[in-house]
């Protein structure tokens, strides 16, 4: 089969196309055609050998899949060749097959393509927990949402009005602004005013914002100190400004503030109900039309480098997709 291997680590070019073997499933596993793969800043990082759960060397990027099961291990009983499936992976997405473990399968709702079902599992994935299981966002709290042009933003978006809350979030380019207000915001900001707690302050009634996804960091996390309302919730979703904060802890006690820190990935491992119950939570959210996963650009298996660098230089709206040309 085609793949993507990572022979050693650097920039967006060190992912090369190979021929590798094709997988056979162990007794706890499924065998996957893939037809779509999703992008994340992960991989980027898993590329550069900066990610925190970087596998050793050589290694196939690529953490979600969207295709048709061709193999069964002996104990699965709930999938069949045959079926549509999105699955979670380690790494190893980026090929045209892969293996995926039982635990971390999900059937592709009906009338979800390929290309949405690898966009999905993810963005939706870390927003839902952060939004619900982490931070306990309320109906008629405000959420300000950084980034939220990026896949994981934009889901947060998504997810926050669905519960019920008032959204605020930021976006740096007009064409991404007018993208976020597609999908539900109802105020978006730009980044480079440096106003921006002013204008929080001033959309809340001087309140400031209750719940805080920022997956920027840096800097941006100064800003959301200024922004956050007493007893706000901080949660740190990653640090895609590629610097890492030093966090001022006298803020925190003073306005009784919560910054909190969030690695989903870390739920398939000591918590995996709260993924299950995560993911029946977005199938509901997309047969009820509240989810809209967007697809903003797609590259064939071959240029996996290009979508990389897509993703590293933000250009990316929506979500990034590697497609394997069936």
């Amino acid at each position: 089969m085609r793949a993507i291997r990572v022979d050693e680590f650097g920039g967006p070019d060190a992912a090369k196309l190979a021929d590798l073997e094709t997988p056979r499933a162990g007794p706890d596993q499924v065998r996957i055609r893939i037809h779509a793969a999703g992008v994340n800043f992960a991989d980027t990082l898993m590329v550069l050998g900066k990610y925190q759960a970087t596998p050793p060397l050589p290694f196939t990027p690529g953490m979600e899949i969207a295709g048709d099961v061709v193999e069964a291990g002996a104990n699965i009983r709930w999938f069949k060749p045959g079926d549509r499936a999105i699955a979670v992976l380690d790494h190893g997405g980026f090929a045209e097959e892969a293996l995926a473990h039982h635990s971390r399968i999900m059937p592709i709702p009906d009338g979800m393509s390929y290309e949405e079902a690898a966009a999905s599992p993810i963005v939706y994935g870390t927003s839902h927990v952060a939004l619900t299981h982490r931070t306990r966002l309320l109906p008629g709290e405000t959420l300000l949402v950084h980034g939220a042009a990026g896949g994981a933003g934009l889901a947060a978006v998504e997810i926050g009005k669905a519960l019920g809350a008032k959204v605020i979030a930021v976006a740096s380019t007009p064409e991404k602004r007018k993208v976020v207000a597609q999908y539900g915001a109802d105020h978006v900001l730009d980044p480079s005013a440096e106003i921006i707690h002013e204008q929080v302050l001033e959309l809340t009634g001087g309140a400031g914002a209750n719940v805080i996804y920022d997956p920027v960091g840096g800097d941006t996390f100064n800003v959301s100190l200024r922004c956050a309302a007493f007893e706000a919730r901080i949660i740190i979703v990653g640090f895609a400004g590629g610097k890492i904060q030093r966090i001022p802890a006298n803020i925190l006690l003073v306005k009784n503030i919560s910054a909190i820190g969030y690695y989903w990935g870390a739920y398939a491992t000591h918590k995996l109900q709260v993924l299950r119950d995560s993911f029946a939570d977005l199938k509901r959210l997309y047969e009820a039309g509240k989810m809209k996963p967007l697809v903003g650009a797609t590259f064939p298996l071959e240029e996996t480098a290009a979508a990389l660098a897509h993703l590293s230089n933000r250009q990316a709206i929506g979500k990034t997709v590697i497609t394997m040309g069936r």
